[in-house]
């Protein structure tokens, strides 16, 4: 597992992100940190990491921002947040009822490519606009894809805000109100960052 920060000023504060599958920073550029220090995971091909989280003690605010497969990623490491979001994943993100379908999903790994690769991220954004493309390699993303497969949430971790978008194409949107038990409460795709200007938004 990989680690950056994305603003690290000494504020109080701060927001522990988890990106989604095959992710980097780039679909989050845009947001404002505001008083907001922002640590983003990303990258499980391994759930190993060299990062000290004893570190994060010096904060006496933590927030938890999850996205899509970080959702279920999120789970596997202990960090002590006063609040904690999920948006648009679940904790069986690879589930017949409560994520992408199983042979959806692995019928996505078998015939993985470049350029199906390019079509999954577009399938993340339902506007007509231009979307980022991370600067991940592909064998790097198609291994991850594979390694998900054997990862496995702590299923008593509790979320404290849950958003699930009305049109999401790659964790169906049934699927999340099925695990959740609540209805979509943003229009978006499975990439909902454009409709927010700020991190705090998302706390």
């Amino acid at each position: 597992m990989e680690y950056k920060w994305l603003n690290r000023e000494n504020n109080p504060k701060l927001i522990v992100f988890f990106n989604g599958w095959g992710m980097d920073e780039s679909v989050v550029n845009h947001l404002l940190f505001e008083d907001y220090d922002v640590l983003m995971f990303y990258d499980y091909n391994t759930l190993e990491t060299d990062f000290d989280f004893t570190r994060l003690n010096i904060y006496p605010e933590k927030h938890l921002v999850a996205w899509s497969m970080g959702v279920m990623t999120a789970t596997l490491f202990d960090i002590d947040c006063i609040k904690r979001t999920a948006i648009n994943g679940t904790l069986k993100p690879i589930d017949d009822e409560y994520g992408i379908p199983k042979r959806i999903y692995n019928l996505t790994l078998k015939g993985f490519s470049p350029r199906g690769a390019e079509r999954f991220i577009k399938n993340m954004f339902n506007e007509e606009c231009e979307f980022p493309v991370p600067a991940r390699d592909y064998e790097n993303q198609k291994s991850e894809l594979e390694a998900l497969t054997h990862y496995q949430a702590k299923e008593n971790f509790k979320y404290d805000r849950i958003i699930i978008a009305s049109e999401d194409k790659i964790i169906p949107t049934k699927n999340q109100i099925a695990f959740w038990k609540i209805e979509p409460n943003i229009d978006s795709g499975h990439s909902p960052f454009n409709h927010f200007q700020k991190w705090s938004e998302l706390l």
